[in-house]
């Protein structure tokens, strides 16, 4: 490098340091804002089932398993995600302890990192008033707002999703520009590898589909398929996102056909899955789930708005995003709302982008009414929860000696191992059915993950017949089960429950009750219980 090459290296750097120093306040700042905004409200209400019961069920197991490898679900290996989420969930639980806000940990690191990358990005790339206004639209759309605080996940793989997209952006533009772009470009490579260890292939699939068909609009497809080919970056993604599945593959052989074939591939093209829905889905829920702020969306279509083509090469960034995710999430027909998150963090800069050039004094009026709406709707969630357990979990963990088993009959309560703080399996009691297995449900996923352990789903996962004689092997037991509507079992219409909230009750089986014992058919004479 001659002297004057290196003079001008020397003062790009210099810089950038100023540079940096100067903004390192204002990202703190949004940083700080979004952490405190996203996690006042995230401990108000209980888990909500199916979802959130199931997730920091299985990273409750893993906690206090100790197996920090294999996810499970009842004991049995579940593999129908992989384990970023249980990874952040468990070492929240395991540091803050196993409450709800410590639950919720990686829906809001997702949520925080979300809006503090876009807001770097614009602060870049456009302005400091741009930045402000694309987080202020973000954080109070009441569905991005909703999912900060909803322990699944969509959050999780949405923010790798964004993340990526914008540090690979951000690489392009600064290779246009003759600035330095490496640390970024790696970066997105990373962050592309986390998103397949929160979710799988959409990880790296979305933002490989945005990014391309963003250089396809711009005509520099040629520049923005180099970086994505830089070999480099895919080591880096290879030795973040594959070991994990390389390691349980070695233990069980199917995993493999089983995660990408079944879970990620036949999940996306078969509508055999939960919650079909038609293809304009998608686009009506950006519209009812972003209130007040989608009205605004229709600035987008008059000529007023496209006039300003400073920024135009990032509106069209914004704009294939937002077409490139929801166009491949309306391709299946089974469609759940978390899945379009990664749509709106470009939705949020289009948004303000527009309000700013055309309705400006109505940014601060909207933000507070949707800020507002988000407070009430947390509020209101807190007041009803009709599937929560909590209560009789609670009760459960009140009264349970060390020992006595657990039994779910007709159902598996999702949050009571978590509230109840389960620290072995339970039984699992009912008719299985192949008509009732073959849904999306819980039976589904308990009969899926027995296929990677056949021992131990053959102790837990019980027939009527068979739950008799494994309560009569225990001096006590624990039944949680469906009540008064469903027909009860003779050993548990003989004794009135401990607990009762709304459709579920507790009961104590003790076999060495004569009327108890003799509805459970047991063959051994009854033994005294202390």
């Amino acid at each position: 490098m001659n002297t004057q090459a290196s003079s001008a290296y020397a003062d790009t750097q210099r810089e950038r340091s100023l540079r940096y120093t100067q903004l390192w306040p204002e990202w703190m700042s949004c940083l700080a804002l979004v952490a405190v905004w996203f996690g006042a409200t995230a401990w108000l209400r209980p888990l909500a089932i199916p979802d959130e019961g199931r997730y920091v069920g299985v990273s409750w197991e893993m906690l206090r398993s100790g197996d920090w490898l294999v996810p499970t679900l009842d004991g049995l290996p579940f593999f129908h995600k992989p384990p970023l989420f249980y990874w952040i969930t468990a070492g929240s639980m395991q540091l803050f302890g196993p409450g709800v806000m410590a639950s919720r940990a990686a829906a809001w690191l997702a949520s925080v990192s979300t809006a503090t990358a876009l807001f770097v990005f614009v602060r870049r790339w456009v302005g400091p008033t741009q930045a402000w206004a694309t987080v202020a639209v973000l954080a109070t759309a009441p569905l991005f707002y909703g999912a900060a605080q909803y322990a699944n996940l969509d959050m999780l793989v949405a923010a790798c999703i964004s993340v990526t997209i914008l540090l690979a952006a951000h690489a392009v533009l600064a290779r246009t520009r003759g600035l330095p772009f490496g640390r970024a470009l790696a970066a997105a490579f990373v962050a592309a590898a986390l998103g397949v260890l929160a979710k799988g292939l959409i990880g790296a699939v979305i933002p490989l589909l945005v990014l391309s068909a963003w250089g396809l609009a711009t005509q520099r497809l040629g520049k923005v398929l180099a970086l994505l080919m830089w070999a480099p970056g895919w080591l880096l993604f290879v030795a973040v996102a594959a070991p994990w599945f390389i390691l349980m593959q070695q233990r069980f052989p199917d995993f493999g056909h089983y995660f990408f074939i079944v879970q990620q591939l036949q999940r996306y093209s078969s509508a055999g899955f939960n919650n079909p829905q038609p293809g304009w889905f998608y686009p009506a829920a950006l519209l009812a789930l972003t209130l007040p702020w989608s009205p605004w969306l229709v600035s987008l279509l008059g000529r007023r708005y496209w006039v300003h083509t400073r920024h135009a090469e990032l509106r069209m960034l914004m704009l294939v995003w937002v077409g490139v995710v929801t166009v491949f999430f309306s391709l299946p027909g089974s469609k759940l709302v978390g899945y379009i998150l990664p749509a709106l963090p470009p939705l949020a800069f289009l948004i303000a982008d527009a309000a700013r050039h055309l309705h400006e004094r109505w940014l601060r009026p909207t933000a507070a009414l949707a800020a507002a709406a988000c407070m009430a709707a947390a509020t209101v969630a807190h007041f009803y929860q009709p599937k929560s357990q909590h209560a009789l979990a609670e009760s459960l963990a009140a009264a349970l000696k060390p020992g006595e088993p657990v039994v779910f009959l007709d159902h598996y309560y999702y949050d009571v191992m978590f509230y109840a703080r389960l620290d072995t399996p339970v039984l699992v009691v009912d008719q299985w059915r192949p008509a009732e297995v073959a849904k999306d449900s819980w039976r589904r996923e308990l009969v899926d993950a027995a296929r990677f352990a056949p021992a131990g789903a053959a102790r837990r996962l019980l027939h009527p017949d068979d739950a008799e004689a494994a309560l009569c092997r225990a001096p006590s037991s624990w039944v949680v089960g469906p009540w008064p509507s469903a027909p009860l079992p003779a050993w548990l219409a003989a004794q009135a429950p401990t607990y009762q909230a709304g459709a579920t009750a507790l009961w104590h089986v003790v076999p060495s009750v004569p009327t108890v014992h003799a509805a459970l058919h047991c063959h051994e004479t009854p033994k005294a219980t202390s």
